[in-house]
């Protein structure tokens, strides 16, 4: 009888390497800030804003999640509009403090926390002078803007100088939605989605309006990111959008300078945006700690995969594209980069 032949050795398979999550979407308010007016309504919903007054004011929730390994870091935001509902109402100098204080609480986390500078959206040229500030002097890595205020979207006069700074500067906009009054009221009936469909509309029309206008075009240095709830807008803009005054195409500009996060992490949508915008302009975030809380790894990564997406794209949404638009290496080693607003 011939030999028997030995059985052929099997290959190794290869694991995959753990994703590094850089969470887009972390909000933060420094103590200090009477925070009652956001605990109304429903015993659920008082709850609900109870537990995230808890978190959103506590720096160690903020790295708690860092710490045990599930995110590599995070970009914090401080939004004025949970700390002054009424933005007509705050003092002046409410932004640079914030400022100061984001700036502070980076520090302390060199290459896990990135600030996103707080300014009044309609706030002119003051604004874009405290953007200036916050990034030059501070070390902020980008600009945290609302949709809108009462009958005004992010296309006013009034919000363009800092966009027209945030373009100078090289920063990344985070176009953060809000609660638009009469579709807020009027939805309200529909308890959280009512919600979510009055924010996503406004977050929506605030970027169809900088489409419409040119103002992309006119700012090509201008990145900006969305949340997902946008999504109608994104889906809508690169589907019918047929401009006849020669500005380009909502296609064109959402591929060009247009991001979107994943909070939800419902494949569907992930697919959905990886499909209109490419999958190197999705960015991780959950909007911690007000939509979601815990762990976020384990819900990223199936989300992914749900979509359908190679390695490569799921890395480079769970950080790789962040690092690049923040101007970040690939394991930054501080929060001090100085970014030099064109002349």
């Amino acid at each position: 009888m011939p030999p028997e032949r030995p059985a052929p050795q099997k290959e190794p398979v290869s694991m995959p390497a753990p994703l590094s999550i850089i969470d887009f979407h972390s909000h933060y308010i420094p103590p200090g800030f009477d925070l009652g007016h956001l605990v109304t309504g429903s015993a659920a919903n008082r709850a609900h804003w109870q537990s995230v007054i808890g978190k959103i004011t506590d720096p160690r929730a903020l790295v708690e999640d860092i710490d045990s390994g599930d995110l590599a870091g995070r970009v914090v935001n401080v939004p004025l509009a949970l700390i002054a509902p009424h933005p007509a109402g705050f003092p002046a100098d409410l932004p640079a403090r914030l400022n100061d204080a984001l700036a502070a609480l980076v520090a302390e986390r060199p290459g896990q926390l990135f600030g996103l500078a707080a300014v009044d959206t309609f706030g002119g040229e003051a604004s874009a002078r405290e953007l200036t500030r916050a990034v030059q002097e501070l070390g902020l890595h980008g600009v945290f803007l609302d949709s809108g205020r009462g009958d005004r979207l992010i296309n006013a006069p009034e919000a363009r100088p800092v966009l027209e700074a945030a373009a100078g500067l090289g920063v990344p906009v985070f176009l953060h939605p809000v609660n638009p009054p009469g579709l807020t009221e009027q939805l309200a009936p529909f308890g959280r989605l009512g919600t979510l469909l009055a924010r996503g509309t406004v977050n929506s029309a605030a970027l169809a309006s900088l489409i419409a206008e040119g103002v992309f075009d006119r700012l090509p240095g201008l990145q900006v990111v969305v949340t997902n709830l946008a999504i109608a807008g994104i889906l809508l803009g690169a589907a019918y959008d047929q401009p006849e005054d020669g500005r380009s195409p909502a296609a064109k500009v959402l591929r060009r300078q247009v991001f979107a996060d994943t909070m939800g992490f419902d494949p569907v949508v992930i697919a959905a945006l990886a499909a209109a915008l490419g999958p190197d302009r999705v960015l991780a975030g959950s909007d911690w700690p007000i939509v979601s809380q815990g762990p976020i790894r384990p819900r990223l990564q199936a989300a992914l995969n749900g979509a359908g997406l190679s390695p490569d794209a799921q890395s480079a949404i769970a950080s790789g594209t962040l690092r690049k638009v923040l101007g970040l290496g690939a394991a930054d080693s501080g929060n001090d980069a100085r970014r030099v607003r064109s002349a």
